[in-house]
């Protein structure tokens, strides 16, 4: 329908404009009812990558523009190609009057391939024109085939125009482990890492209490252990605690490092001697026992450790080792700018709390490739290798972590933000390729009819083909470090994401188009690297064919129970229909713990708050009815919970089972529904009402390990994933 109606309408060059910078013209919302993008959001959001449209003339020009760099460009900036699709294919666009054209290959290894070849016996693929020059667009076949990797192509017709592509070659399917082949189905336990207790914890959880919690999962039998985004935050607000809003994601929060598991921490005089001291201990206690963490004292007194242990790394022989050296400069420009732009922001935000945001510095210091920015880092040498230090010591003890994973399928499973805060130093690094002017976020919808705006600047996708995709294929590689599986948040953005304009009402956005057949290409040839399994998470509005897409590339669907039902019956899928590539989960971060949807905490919860339009009382209506299908389905599976009154507790093991007996290659538990917890880790819609992202788990680590609760679960997802129909034990679970 909507194509017929585009065909209908008569376009205006504004429209045209639009389409051909990304814009979707439309998109169908939740109650399947079409919403067309308005001239005003196209305007904001083509002013927002610096093409003004405010009249006809700067249209005609931003038009007559684009045909320019058409005609004047023979070969794209980048090129991908798919292994599985026979040669590399590539467009080149020339003059007719072009006769023979030289072709230089430059291997990824170093190895070189060139050849010639007639442009006119290519085959033909459109013509342009512009400004009276005319050109042909040709497809140039590499013939004798091209290994997968980043390559560099260069041909050379006569003339001189620049004539240089990125051809990145992909096997065009992501790894999947040789389980999946078989037929084997394993499971894990996701975790928010900084909810996690031990004993001698510092009010955080952290990289040790990881390698403990990786240990304990892995005696259990499981084979992953989920997390958070483990993405750098800002230590100058500690409060601003959302992993899925950082200050950057190509490197690591540093309060998530185990203090005592630092070089130097014992012989540290000076640490040791502040740690003893009754004002230090007392702090530390309160920290220790807070069921919120309280991130401003956290992060003073690890930050006052890390100096200390800093000053004494330095002069020990530790200091001389290569190895923080070598580390250095393998993250190279990007670690280099991070700290930096730290270090100016702390200086600046000192001053005046509104300094925190880069875009309110001094002019001079809004570009990190000024002179301005070179001599503070010049002048604050030693400043900047301490944040660099602790980047080093923190990637050291993911790593570590990683290692006592070692024993299990999969391992750590990573998780990536779609985007970082807008004042952050992925901003201030990268101004090309991201787009400040406006914010992801999504549609009204039936959850929120307001629509959202998540406050996140987007990749802009023509800029991130001008770089080669350089920006998109550092995110992968940094967040598949240490990692055997990555799920990335909301996954529809490799096709299209809803931008929202800086100022506007969400509303008022529309959705723009990314290069999806380039994007999941580089992630399979960064997942085939790494060895790393992908996840996307597919929730919310999903685009028409987009999962059949995710699965032929076997990037692994994101399935949550409570959203898994029949459109029409509202009934529970059940375990047998869930996707073999998926992973299915019962809750999230953003969703109510089991107990608490049983037992319709969340409801009254956010009738507390005042997040509801009206009163609760629908949504209790809605749950009961809920409750009732989930009953209905466990009782198709020979799943009953005790007849009479139960609680949101005795609960848990039915779900459980019931998710252990899905199709999903992964299924997975939170370690909040295996330890029983009430409140939500966050709360969507809310901000200052509720303490998102500070719920701590109830128990420790030590407690967690002669839990019942934990045996029980790791008995049930053992057993059930042991056999793809029904249990061998499932009289255990039946009742009545």
């Amino acid at each position: 329908m909507g194509t017929q109606n585009k065909r209908k309408m008569k376009l205006t060059p504004l429209d045209i404009l639009a389409d051909r910078l990304g814009i979707e013209s439309e998109y169908c919302d939740a109650r399947q009812k079409v919403q067309r993008t308005s001239p005003e959001t196209k305007r904001a959001l083509l002013a927002a990558m610096s093409v003004p449209a405010n009249d006809d003339a700067q249209i005609r020009a931003a038009l007559k523009e684009l045909d320019r760099t058409e005609c004047e460009r023979p070969l794209a900036p980048a090129s991908v190609a798919y292994q599985n699709t026979g040669p590399a294919k590539l467009e080149l666009r020339l003059p007719p009057a072009t006769r023979e054209v030289c072709w230089h290959l430059l291997l990824e290894d170093g190895t070189e391939k060139s050849g010639r070849v007639n442009f006119n016996t290519l085959a033909p693929l459109a013509t342009y024109e512009a400004e009276g020059n005319r050109v042909e667009c040709r497809q140039f076949v590499l013939e004798g085939g091209v290994p997968s990797g980043y390559h560099r192509l260069k041909i050379d017709s006569g003339d001189a125009r620049a004539r240089e592509t990125v051809l990145i070659v992909t096997p065009g399917r992501c790894w999947l482990p040789s389980s999946v082949v078989n037929g084997r189905r394993v499971w894990g336990i996701a975790a928010q890492l900084y909810l996690l207790r031990s004993a001698d914890d510092w009010g955080i959880g952290d990289f040790t209490d990881l390698r403990r919690f990786a240990g304990l999962v892995s005696a259990a039998g499981a084979d992953i252990v989920g997390l958070n985004p483990l993405h750098q935050l800002f230590l100058d607000t500690p409060e601003h605690a959302s992993p899925y809003s950082p200050a950057s994601r190509l490197l690591l929060n540093v309060l998530n490092i185990g203090v005592a598991a630092v070089p130097g921490f014992a012989n540290c005089a000076g640490l040791q001697r502040l740690i003893a001291s009754d004002a230090f201990q007392q702090k530390l206690a309160k920290c220790r026992a807070a069921k919120l963490v309280d991130y401003t004292t956290v992060s003073e007194l690890k930050l006052q450790a890390f100096a200390l242990l800093f000053e004494h790394w330095k002069s020990s022989a530790d200091a001389q080792c290569d190895s923080f050296e070598s580390f250095r400069r393998e993250q190279g420009e990007m670690l280099e700018r991070n700290c930096v732009f730290h270090s100016v922001r702390q200086m600046f935000a000192h001053c005046d709390p509104n300094l925190s945001d880069w875009r309110r510095w001094p002019e001079e210091y809004r570009d990190p490739s000024s002179p301005a920015i070179a001599r503070f880092a010049s002048e604050h040498r030693d400043e900047i290798t301490f944040r660099a230090w602790l980047q080093w010591i923190a990637d050291s003890q993911l790593a570590s972590a990683a290692a006592a994973a070692k024993d299990m399928e999969i391992g750590l499973y990573r998780d990536m933000a779609v985007g970082a805060d807008v004042s952050g130093v992925e901003t201030w690094s990268n101004q090309t390729a991201l787009v400040s002017g406006v914010h992801i976020g999504a549609p009204p919808d039936i959850y929120n009819p307001a629509g959202q705006d998540w406050g996140l600047p987007p990749f802009h996708p023509r800029a991130l083909k001008e770089e080669g995709y350089r920006s998109f294929i550092e995110l992968i590689r940094a967040n598949m470090r240490h990692a055997g599986a990555l799920r990335i948040d909301h996954v529809m953005a490799l096709q299209h994401l809803y931008w929202v304009p800086k100022g506007g009402w969400p509303k008022n956005g529309a959705y723009m188009r990314y290069p999806l057949e380039e994007l999941v290409g580089i992630l399979a040839l960064e997942s085939q690297r790494n060895q790393c399994l992908v996840v996307g998470e597919d929730l919310g509005t999903v685009p028409d064919g987009f999962r059949d897409r995710m699965a032929q590339a076997n990037i692994l669907s994101y399935r949550v129970l409570f959203f898994e039902r029949k459109a029409k019956s509202g009934a529970f899928r059940r375990p047998n229909q869930y996707p073999v590539l998926s992973v299915a989960v019962a809750s999230n971060h953003d969703l109510p713990t089991i107990r608490a949807w049983w037992e319709g905490r969340d409801i009254d919860l956010k009738e507390r708050l005042h997040l509801f339009p009206e009163s609760g009382e629908a949504q209790r209506q809605q749950r009961e009815r809920d409750r009732k299908q989930l009953l209905r389905a466990m009782k198709k599976e020979r799943l009953l919970p005790p007849k009479g009154e139960f609680g949101g507790e005795d609960l848990i093991p039915f779900v459980h089972a019931y998710l252990a007996r899905s199709k999903s290659f992964l299924a997975m538990p939170q370690i909040d529904d295996i330890s029983g917890e009430i409140e939500p880790v966050n709360l969507p819609a809310s901000s200052s009402e509720y303490p998102n992202w500070h719920r701590r788990l109830s128990l420790t680590l030590e407690e967690l390990a002669t839990d019942s609760r934990l045996k029980q679960s790791a008995r049930i997802f053992q057993s059930e994933r042991g056999l793809l129909g029904h249990a061998s034990n499932e009289t255990s679970l039946v009742r009545g």
